[in-house]
């Protein structure tokens, strides 16, 4: 089988890469991928929004099947083009990926199938959302409603830095046309999660949990940004944690999707806050996270393939045990200046040196090349990825590379997985 991957970061290297590795598929083609991409599979450059020529490229390569990578696509209804042309697609429907495309959707969604999330309110009007804040006067969360690169929330110890929020979001309109609404949360106080089931509208498989790191900075200070960096397993998810997450969370989801006449197949991404070991949700993405992505497929020695087609065509069966290995660990590098602002082009060096480690793989997020040299071509450059025995040792062979690279201003974390470690 030929599979077609669509998008071109660090979460559609490590799908590309995890799906090549299937005995069942003959090639793996990324679009409109990157040089870095393209170390592991075959690139064609073909916007992943562009519906129709998604289309015209999933038809004359005979792809067998669609995974599609960015949340953009999803809720622009690429699904339902490639669907009702019968070309199987991994990712859900334009309506089902409301889930994402709109928080306050979402909201509205948790609410009429009991899924448990924090109060909130929605505001189409920048006035009334700051004086709701000033009448509140507690933490609290500003999300812009729409698409914004995992970026358009910010966390609010009080009423100033709301009040800023809500300027910077609805009036000075930093992630556009998202933040035409924004919805204004109780802040939760916990451990955070990323849970993943692959769903094929009826059925699903659980593929486990991962600990993001959102905030720029070490101790989880700073902006938020798309992800400094992630892990696998996480002790916050035990086994009675996750049967919870399970029975509280995803099931109700799917099955309240179904009963609203848009049945969900693809990879359900569930953003979560443990406290006590009871779960609620912050949010859903209708794709795979990044960088959680890739300590997951680091981990995963089961075949993807039949998973991911098996909920693109509606097939999944009853019972599936998938095989997870040995710890993972994900250690973002940035460029200097994200999550604003940040220059592209400056030569990156080690990346043979810090490949060639034991158990290391290093995902291309923002990369180009340049004759024989690497450069930096966005935000989040690459994905640093390790696995080992133990998270301690994944940990260790993760930064151990990342000493190896170098370019001028990188910025990364020095505290991946010390949470999972402190618990351990």
């Amino acid at each position: 089988m030929r599979v077609l991957v669509l998008g071109s970061g660090g979460r559609e290297h490590a799908l590309s890469w995890a799906l090549a590795r299937s005995p069942s598929v003959d090639e793996v083609i990324c679009a409109p991928g990157s040089d870095g991409i393209g170390l592991d599979v075959s690139c064609e450059k073909v916007d992943p929004s562009d519906r129709q020529a998604v289309l015209a490229l999933a038809r004359r390569l005979g792809a067998g099947l669609v995974v599609v990578g960015p949340e953009d696509p999803l809720v622009g209804g690429l699904a339902d083009t490639l669907g009702e042309a019968g070309v199987p697609v991994f990712g859900p429907s334009g309506r089902a990926a409301r889930l994402e495309g709109s928080k306050s959707f979402a909201k509205d969604f948790m609410r009429r199938h009991g899924i448990p999330t924090a109060e909130s309110r929605v505001f189409d009007d920048p006035e009334a959302a700051e004086r709701h804040v000033r009448e509140d006067g507690g933490p609290i969360v500003v999300k812009a409603d729409g698409l914004a690169a995992g970026k358009g929330v910010t966390v609010c110890d009080g009423p100033e830095s709301a009040l800023a929020a809500i300027g910077e979001v609805m009036r000075e309109r930093r992630f556009g046309d998202a933040g035409a609404r924004v919805v204004l949360e109780e802040r939760l106080y916990g451990e955070e999660a990323s849970y993943y089931a692959i769903c094929d509208g009826t059925r699903f498989v659980a593929l486990g949990a991962a600990q993001d790191h959102k905030p720029a900075l070490d101790g989880d200070r700073g902006e938020n940004t798309g992800g400094m960096g992630a892990y696998s397993p996480t002790p916050a998810v035990d086994p009675e944690v996750e049967r919870r997450v399970v029975e509280r969370v995803v099931a109700p989801a799917v099955a309240g999707l179904r009963a609203e006449g848009h049945p969900y197949r693809g990879v359900l991404f569930c953003g979560l806050m443990l406290r006590g070991g009871e779960p609620k949700v912050i949010e859903f993405n209708v794709r795979f996270g990044d960088p959680e992505t890739q300590p997951l497929l680091m981990r995963l020695r089961s075949d993807l393939l039949p998973l991911l087609a098996g909920a693109a065509e509606g097939r999944l069966p009853e019972r599936h045990e998938l095989d997870l290995g040995d710890p993972a660990v994900c250690v973002v590098l940035a460029s200097p200046g994200y999550p604003r602002s940040y220059p592209r082009g400056i030569e990156i060096e080690g990346l043979d040196e810090a490949g060639a480690f034991p158990g290391v793989k290093i995902f291309h997020a923002g990369t180009s090349r340049d004759g024989g040299r690497w450069r930096t071509a966005g935000g989040r450059v690459l994905g640093v990825t390790a696995s080992g025995p133990t998270l301690r040792k994944a940990r260790d062979r993760a930064y151990r590379a990342v000493e190896r690279i170098r370019f001028e201003g990188v910025q990364f974390r020095t505290d991946i997985a010390a949470r999972g470690l402190a618990a351990n």
